[in-house]
């Protein structure tokens, strides 16, 4: 027989192989597709549209943990692999991810403008998210990256307040700026009093879950899922927890029950499946209604709203669902917001409804990042011990000629929004920390980037007339108090530490973060500084890690910088 037939004969039969080979296969997905999941209805009062899922995956909630887990339960096979849903999460477009434009803070001349004010902000939905991207093998869009966000992802040792009638101390540093030798970098902590998660109020909360058909993915419904078990495990007698959903239409799945009853919870959770369109204004009404019914005084009223934000129907103007959420705080119930999921996922609508509802955004990409929030930080996300919380700096043109604030773009106030207590601001929990970071050029300094205009009185006076810097000033609300108290301190220029190496901890770490979150924007203002700069400040400042998470950035930084130098992502 000649080699090219005996090559021929050959081809066709691996060809016939790998036709019985590929057709097993498919018939093995169809296969465990019909057993991964059986859907039949529901009973009692649980909407028609609301169906128990049973899952014979019995590992895959320890899979959504981190995207290692799961690559490790897909290669266990068996009873502890994913579905095949699982498998497709990582290849889910994001194109349709919708993120507000942020244009970085500029540098301002403190003869010209003297005073900055703004807002707190204690939301970690975009470190979260950040950590996504980089774990799906890209660099985040840079409107993903709110670097106040990443700051206060992490808590810092800060004094606690010394007193309750205060509910919180104010730490400041000022040293040389790591990215510029030239200016230096003024460092602002706030620390709320911490609050035992035994010694809470009785609390009245009420999950409003989407379960419409974006939400039909293992990292979205199904994570969200164990995440509420979790939240739910950690109530008591005394609490109340309802749950409502929303599709085409809004439902109630369970009335509020006594939180201790766990499995009556749990059950209600399981029960939950998706499809459908989004009418997530119904689903707000609803829940604050529920809430409403069960309000307790003196106590933590909130709804917990869990979506991807893709709403869709109904209420859909962004504008009109601010408004409504806007108008139910005033009834005296937070709005939380927490995101899953990818591909068509709304980061600003999750991120300003919150704010508009005096309540936190936390993005949830993990079973882990879903214990930090609901139980590691459970004090923090639900009681808020200060509303309304402003910071004002006027700075001294004899000392300072220029700052620049990093981060906090969509939290900036006018000046005169500062001593008006009809103007909205950022609410801090129980035991929260919150960092903001200034950038400022002294006026002695050679290094000034703003040339002062040529007419008018905007030279600045001789440097070292004054021993003040600036003047801080902090307003805030007591949770039931509707006028603001104000807090006011001096900080002097003989505070300025002339090394790096004699600040704390909180300060080279907090300074590490900004670097890392300027430099995944463009790195506009840093120089030359990299990402091998950002992992070295933050490994020689990581300090008391218990959980791990500063130990979880540096890997993250790592990745970033990979990511950086791979073709791929060159054009950024």
């Amino acid at each position: 027989m000649k080699p090219f037939i005996k090559h021929l004969i050959k081809y066709l039969g691996l060809c016939a192989v790998s036709a019985v080979l590929c057709a097993a296969c498919t018939q093995a997905v169809e296969e465990t597709q019909q057993r991964a999941v059986q859907v039949k209805p529901s009973s009692g009062a649980v909407n028609e549209h609301v169906v128990e899922q049973e899952e014979v995956v019995s590992a895959a909630d320890a899979a959504y943990a981190s995207p290692r887990a799961a690559h490790k339960a897909m290669l266990l096979g068996g009873t502890h692999a994913l579905p095949p849903q699982a498998i497709r999460m990582a290849v889910v477009p994001a194109d349709r991810e919708n993120y507000a434009t942020v244009e970085d803070n500029g540098t301002r001349l403190v003869a010209e403008s003297p005073v900055s004010t703004f807002s707190i902000d204690v939301d970690t939905g975009a470190y979260a998210n950040v950590r996504r991207f980089l774990h799906r093998g890209s660099l985040p869009n840079q409107d993903a990256v709110r670097a106040e966000e990443l700051i206060n992802y992490f808590s810092y040792s800060y004094p606690a307040p010394e007193s309750l009638r205060q509910p919180f101390s104010v730490t400041t540093e000022m040293a040389p700026t790591p990215w510029n030798q030239h200016t230096r970098l003024l460092h602002i902590g706030i620390k709320g009093y911490s609050q035992p998660a035994a010694a809470l109020p009785a609390a009245n909360l009420v999950f409003l879950v989407d379960v419409s058909g974006s939400m039909n993915s293992p990292d979205k419904l199904g994570l969200l899922k164990a995440a509420l078990k979790m939240l739910s495990r950690q109530m008591r007698a005394e609490d109340k927890v309802a749950i409502a959903v929303y599709a085409g239409a809004a439902g109630v799945v369970l009335e509020p029950t006594a939180g201790n009853q766990t499995a009556s919870i749990a059950a209600a959770l399981d029960r939950l499946t998706a499809g459908g369109s989004t009418n997530g204004g119904a689903g707000i009404e609803l829940a604050y209604n529920l809430a409403e019914q069960s309000f307790i005084k003196g106590g933590v009223n909130r709804v917990i709203l869990v979506t991807d934000g893709d709403f869709n129907v109904g209420t859909t103007n962004f504008a009109a669902l601010k408004q409504l959420v806007e108008a139910k705080r005033k009834t005296g119930i937070a709005l939380t917001t927490l995101g899953f999921g990818t591909g068509n996922y709304n980061d600003h609508l999750m991120e300003q409804i919150a704010d508009a509802g005096n309540g936190n955004y936390a993005y949830i990409d993990t079973l882990n990042e879903a214990r930090k929030v609901l139980v590691e930080e459970r004090a923090a996300t639900l009681l808020t011990i200060a509303k309304d919380v402003k910071i004002q700096i006027e700075f001294n043109p004899a000392v300072v000629s220029e700052y620049r604030l990093i981060g906090y773009e969509n939290r900036l106030l006018k000046r005169e929004d500062f001593n008006n207590d009809k103007v909205d601001a950022g609410e801090i929990g129980a035991g929260h920390t919150v960092t903001a970071l200034y950038e400022i050029t002294l006026a002695d300094s050679e290094a000034q980037r703003i040339t002062p205009l040529r007419y008018g009185n905007t030279q600045p006076p001789q440097a070292g007339k004054q021993a003040e810097l600036a003047f801080l000033r902090l307003r805030y609300k007591q949770p039931d108090e509707q006028r603001s108290r104000l807090i006011e301190q001096p900080l002097y220029r003989a505070d300025i530490q002339d090394t790096l190496a004699a600040t704390s901890d909180n300060y080279r770490f907090s300074a590490a973060v900004a670097a890392f979150a300027q430099l995944l924007r463009g790195g506009e203002h840093t120089g030359q500084f990299s990402y091998a700069d950002v992992l070295a400040l933050a490994r020689g400042a990581r300090g008391e890690d218990r959980f791990g998470y500063r130990g979880e950035f540096l890997q993250l930084v790592g990745l970033a910088d990979s990511l950086a130098e791979s073709p791929v992502n060159s054009s950024r």
